[in-house]
Order: structure tokens, then sequence, then C-alpha cells
């Protein structure tokens, strides 16, 4: 809070867009929305705004008596509702010999636009307003600034030491700045990597991304970070165990890690007999599309959260799930043609590394690796509000006999049998259709032991069905 001798200066200051002297005492529309206007700080001096009851304009007492009661009514201002977000405030009584004042000392929001009442005030110099459209896109531009992600937060607790920075002085700045520029780069390491988000000069330590991204020992921060790996027997979750392993350590070590692990541990080939005296040579999972998955979860997981990112194998599927639902401007109903980056400093170092690519093209392509191995499309659940899961299925051949999990058998029936079972699964979609509306391909594709493909293929066919709406708030309609 102020004190009296900065008071005694501030009453005679020029600084007229943080003062606003008044004698009323009973003018709250006034009161409150000086206190809004102070709030949302304008000019941006991140400076704290001063309503001074008990003052003249020219800064000379009015010879008021501050009681009790004033003082509560003016301090209830902060949670009576009218002022949202509600403002970061302090009361103080100041006396004098010529009189009392009474101070409300104002911060700057750090959410702005603040809204007294649904309007936006503002001071421009001495005078109080509503806000310009002009002006309120500024306060929300800065609303945004001021919302920093998780991963550009500084690691508090968290020091130089706990970062490789030779790793990083050797291996990755080198890669993120042009060679002439860093050889001419006299800073030290700390302002290097404020540079580029991973470090906090205000605070003196690393940011979260460079705990993530380069820590000695991330887990001492985070505690839930790491990849389980678990295999199961069977096809649930209930089955025995048969190998577990964690992945733990910086993403510049965990992923080259697990890169190795998938290729030798979890993608299978062996030559499946296709006549007499040929045999071709069949993998249970393109390896590139699980690469794909398992760096998007690495990239977009919710690094806050405790909850580690699972890959479960089964003996016909994987399962890969991290924390965090869809983010930003993703949507169920607009995933995944809209992506959204939940740690944009992680995405841009693992984009930097060779990780990913950040086209927004990864799930498509997942989709088109699949296909191409004859795989069943990945199933993807973003119903969830706070992880993101998506299901993997092993290649038909892969699955113990009589289970029949792919694509490829379904339709070199339909060929063999003149169209007699095309033309049931039309009629049978049609029966699924008219029990519920709302079904999805994915589903429709569970219930029949078919992929997906087939199942769009057959909907494609069947022009007098129609899907209203978008995404998951659609639903089918038969035409009559």
């Amino acid at each position: 809070m102020i004190t009296k001798d900065e008071l005694q200066e501030l009453l005679q200051s020029t600084e007229t867009y943080r003062v606003e002297r008044t004698t009323s005492t009973g003018d709250m529309d006034k009161f409150q929305e000086a206190i809004c206007a102070f709030s949302n700080d304008l000019p941006n001096s991140r400076k704290n705004g001063y309503l001074i009851i008990g003052a003249h304009d020219n800064g000379t007492l009015s010879g008021l008596k501050v009681d009790d009661a004033l003082m509560k009514k003016i301090a209830a201002i902060r949670s009576d509702g009218n002022i949202l977000p509600l403002p970061i405030m302090s009361v103080e009584r100041f006396e004098f010999p010529e009189g009392d004042l009474l101070v409300a000392e104002v911060s700057p929001s750090l959410l702005p636009p603040v809204r007294y009442r649904g309007r936006t005030f503002v001071r421009v110099g001495p005078r109080r307003d509503i806000a310009t459209e002009a002006e309120e896109r500024i306060l929300l531009e800065r609303r945004t600034s001021y919302m920093a992600t998780f991963d550009a937060m500084p690691c508090l607790g968290a020091s130089i030491n706990d970062v490789d920075t030779n790793y990083i002085k050797q291996d990755y700045l080198p890669q993120v700045i042009d060679t002439e520029v860093l050889a001419s780069d006299r800073r030290d390491i700390k302002e290097q990597l404020a540079s580029i988000h991973l470090y906090d000069l205000t605070h003196d330590c690393p940011t979260n991304a460079a705990i993530i991204l380069f820590g000695n020992n991330p887990r001492h921060f985070l505690p839930g970070f790491y990849i389980q790996f678990v295999r199961f027997a069977g096809k649930t979750i209930g089955g025995q165990v048969l190998n577990e392993k964690r992945f733990q350590g910086p993403l510049y070590r965990l992923l080259p890690e697990l890169e190795l692990f998938v290729s030798n541990a979890i993608i299978t080939q062996r030559p499946i007999a296709i006549s007499l005296f040929r045999e071709k040579a069949v993998i249970n999972y393109p390896n590139n599309a699980l690469r794909e998955l398992l760096m998007n979860a690495c990239m977009h997981r919710d690094y806050q959260s405790n909850m580690p990112i699972r890959l479960y194998q089964f003996d016909d599927h994987i399962e890969i799930m991290n924390a965090g639902g869809l983010y930003g401007e993703a949507r169920p109903e607009n995933f995944p043609t809209v992506n959204d980056y939940r740690n944009p400093i992680i995405a841009e170092a693992m984009k930097e590394m060779k990780y990913v690519n950040m086209f927004n093209q990864g799930i498509r392509r997942v989709q088109e690796m699949l296909q191409d191995n004859n795989n069943k499309e990945a199933v993807f659940d973003v119903s969830k509000l706070t992880v993101f899961e998506v299901n993997v299925f092993s290649t038909v051949e892969d699955v113990p006999q009589g289970d029949t999990q792919g694509d490829t058998h379904d339709d070199t029936q339909d060929d063999t049998q003149g169209g007699t079972q095309e033309n049931n699964l039309d009629l049978w979609i049609e029966n699924q259709i008219k029990k519920n509306p709302k079904v999805t391909t994915e589903e429709l594709a569970s219930l029949s032991n078919k992929g997906v493909a087939t199942i769009k293929r057959h909907l494609a066919k069947l022009s007098h069905i129609k899907y209203v709406g978008s995404g998951y708030s659609g639903h089918w309609e038969i035409e009559e």
C-alpha cells in the first residue's frame, strides 16, 4: 500500500491517468467506474491507480472524516460482482490535520478487459470514459499476451544447473540459430536461453519447457512426466501383464529411446503364404504411424497433470492416452481439421529437432499409412474433457484365428459371393441407423466387424441416407 509521504506527492502529481480525486462519499457509480478504469490500465503503465476520496481536484483536502462505514462500503466494491473480473485493490485511511483521506489502491489487471456492469471503462489522461472498439481490442490482445502457456512459465525452484546446458550449446542452439549469429553472440547462456523462451530472467530460473526438453531430472519438478508401456495378454486391460517399461527423462533423450523401442519391441513382421510357392511379409502396425501418434502425445499432453502418457499394447490393438483433451480452437466438431498448441514452445523445439512438422497433417497421414498396411482406421476419442485417446488396430493377419478385426477379409468375401454380402451390409446399416440415428461410423464398424473405410464406402452408395449437422451433434436421416 502507498505510504503517507507518497500519497502527499501523488496529490500534486501530474500523472492524472493514475489518480482520481473526489470530495463525494456517496457516488458509487463514479467510484466503481474509476476502479474499473484503473484495472484496465489502458496506457499500459504497469503502475497502480488511486481513487482518493476527500480531496479537491487541486489536491487540497476537503476536511472529510472517514468512518468505518465508509471504509466498508468502498472495500465492498472489490467483491460485490459489479466489476468483473474482480479487481485487485486495497483500501486505507490516512489522517491529516486538514482532514482524512480514504484511498483505494488498484493494481492493473492481468485479465483485461475489466468491465463494470458490462461496460469497459478506461482513463485517457485525466478523463474517464467508455472504451472504444479499438481500445477494447488492445485490452483483449494484452490479455492474451499475459496468459502465458504452461511451458512458457518459470519453473520456480529450478536453476540453470537443472538443465543440460552442454547439449543445448553443442547440439540444440546450432539447429535453431544461424551459425554466424551464434558465433557472434557474446551473451551468457541464461540470456541466450531467454531469447528462445527457455529461461525466465525475472525469476532467474528455467521455464517449464526447458525442464521438459533438456532437464537433468524433469520428474523432480513434474512427477507425471513419463511414458508407461504395458503389454497385456488378451484384448482388455484385465489380461495378464506380459511386459512393462517406463520411459522418462528430458524429451531430447526420451524420444529417440521411444522410437527405438517401438521399432524393435512393438513392430513385428512375419511371412504369410499367398500361394503354394509365394509368401509376403506382413507387419502388425506401420512404424511411422505409431511414431506420429506418440510424438503428438508428447507434444500436446498437459504437463501439469500427474497422469503419465499410457502406451498399452493388447493382442489386437494399441491404446495411446495422454492427459489433456482438445485445446484452444480444436473442438470435437472440427477435429482433426483444426489444430491448436497447448505447448507452443515444446512444439517448436520438437519441430526443430525433426520429430514433428507442425503442418496439421499428422492424423491424415496416420490414417493413410494404416490403410496402406491393411489396418483398420485409428479411432480417436475426443469426447473426454481431460484426456485424449487413440486406438490403433492390428492387421487382420496378426489377430488370432477366428477373430475378424481387419477389413481385407470382408472385402474379399464380398467380391467372391456376387455382391450378396454387399446388399446384406447395406440393409444392416440402414436398420442400425433406424434404431439409432446418432450412431457413428466407428460404432457401425465395430458392430459389424468391418473396417471404417468399408462402412464409409457403403454409406456413400446409399444416397437416400444423409448426415445432417456436423460432428457429434449431427445425426443420420433416411429419405423415404
